[in-house]
């Protein structure tokens, strides 16, 4: 097998889980939801901002926050071939460290997007930091190299000419992550301390954005499963075997990504279908279709009994998490490429033009209550931890804070 596996016997820092950790795209456990309170509803260029540091490269990957640190990844170059995986600290935003490395698979992506597309996933102890050029490289969280994957040499024809965006996920001790394409398709486990494959599976063949979430005996299932969408459906796999525990094939869509709430799930498929997970091998049950809830890039958010999508119009729609019904619209002012967030009851969300916007839900109705320019294209999921917003642009990172 031609791979590249660096393995440094380095002894690993030691992490705490903390309350505050936002360690993947959509917080630690990929909900978008976070207990955070405090956070300001207004800001400026001036006004809330703790700091602002520019970035060495573009990206659209968001920020993870791991304890006092915040971990981002960038490209740069000509071709994007250079890759950055930036530490910086929480309290004022300087740089403990940047490490580069230099691709090795296709750097080629649409021009609105880059190389630094998925965002990074941590376990507490390490850091995970996928390309669209299909290199996965895991870093201790002082920046120590652990090992180096260019997944392009064991599938060479793993890629697509808009670039790669989907986030791997940490379930256990297995980072997984889709690389899935009109091609070389298909999704792999690997081992968090060795970089070795546990698994790789055939994967439908389609260009695919969304990212993995994860279904755990905690939400309700009968064990740990990593839930894999595509233009297919959506499949429950074991993290350690790779082996299918169940599938729903009706379909499903190639970019907003599932939520799980409760141990039920919400997929974007035929607008958004609500799933039962089964008990034991059988095929999920299907609770409700609600074929006007379909979002538009940004994923679904589950919470305190209502569903909320925000659709390709850039109309936010809530409706009730156990049936499925409408309860109310709410026209922002769009467009939107990332997903929102909920904070002390409030749902932030920025949209492309730099646009931070808050919104009050309410029973029968949501309300505006912050409306914040930045002045720059916001792409990413925001990160929250420690009273803070952290959001980047294609240039800088933000921390907003009271």
């Amino acid at each position: 097998m031609r791979f590249f596996v660096l393995v440094w016997m380095i002894g690993f820092s030691a992490a705490t889980l903390q309350a505050g950790d936002w360690r993947q795209f959509r917080g630690t456990n990929g909900s978008s939801i976070s207990t955070e309170t405090g956070l300001p509803i207004k800001w400026s260029a001036t006004e809330n901002i703790a700091w602002k540091v520019k970035l060495p490269g573009r990206g659209l990957s968001s920020p993870i926050v791991v304890g006092d640190r915040i971990f981002v990844t960038c490209s740069s170059g000509f071709r994007q071939d250079r890759l950055h995986v930036v530490c910086l600290n929480a309290t004022d935003g300087s740089v403990r460290w940047d490490r580069q490395f230099t691709a090795t698979g296709r750097t080629m992506t649409f021009p609105k997007i880059c190389n630094a597309t998925p965002s990074p996933a941590s376990d507490g102890q390490r850091v995970f930091a996928l390309f669209s050029s299909n290199d996965l490289i895991c870093l201790d969280l002082d920046g120590n190299l652990q090992w180096y994957r260019g997944l392009t040499y064991d599938h060479p024809n793993v890629s697509n000419s808009l670039g790669m965006a989907s986030s791997p996920v940490v379930i256990g001790d297995t980072v997984v992550a889709q690389v899935e394409n009109d091609s070389q398709s298909l999704a792999t486990g690997i081992d968090v301390a060795t970089g070795l494959s546990r698994w790789t599976i055939e994967r439908p063949k389609r260009a695919n954005w969304t990212s993995a979430v994860t279904l755990t005996k905690e939400t309700g299932a009968d064990d740990n499963l990593v839930l894999l969408q595509s233009s297919a459906g959506i499949a429950a796999i074991d993290p350690i075997t790779g082996k299918s525990a169940w599938n729903y094939d009706a379909g499903a869509s190639t970019i907003p990504s599932a939520v799980v709430s409760e141990g039920i799930i919400y997929l974007p498929s035929q607008g958004i279908t609500a799933l039962q997970p089964p008990k034991g091998s059988a095929n999920p049950e299907v609770l409700w279709k609600g074929n006007k809830l379909g979002p538009g890039t940004a994923s679904p958010i589950a919470y305190d009994g209502r569903l909320y999508t925000v659709n390709a119009a850039g109309v936010l729609i809530a409706a009730d998490l156990k049936t499925g019904e409408e309860k109310w619209k709410l026209r922002l002012e769009g467009p939107f490429s990332g997903t929102p967030i909920v904070a002390d009851g409030l749902l932030y969300i920025f949209n492309e033009k730099g646009v931070g916007q808050v919104i009050k839900p309410g029973d029968t109705s949501g309300e505006v209550v912050g409306s914040n320019d930045l002045g720059e294209m916001f792409l990413c999921t925001p990160a929250v931890s420690g009273g803070a917003i952290y959001i980047r642009s294609d240039s800088t990172l933000w921390k907003i804070a009271k």
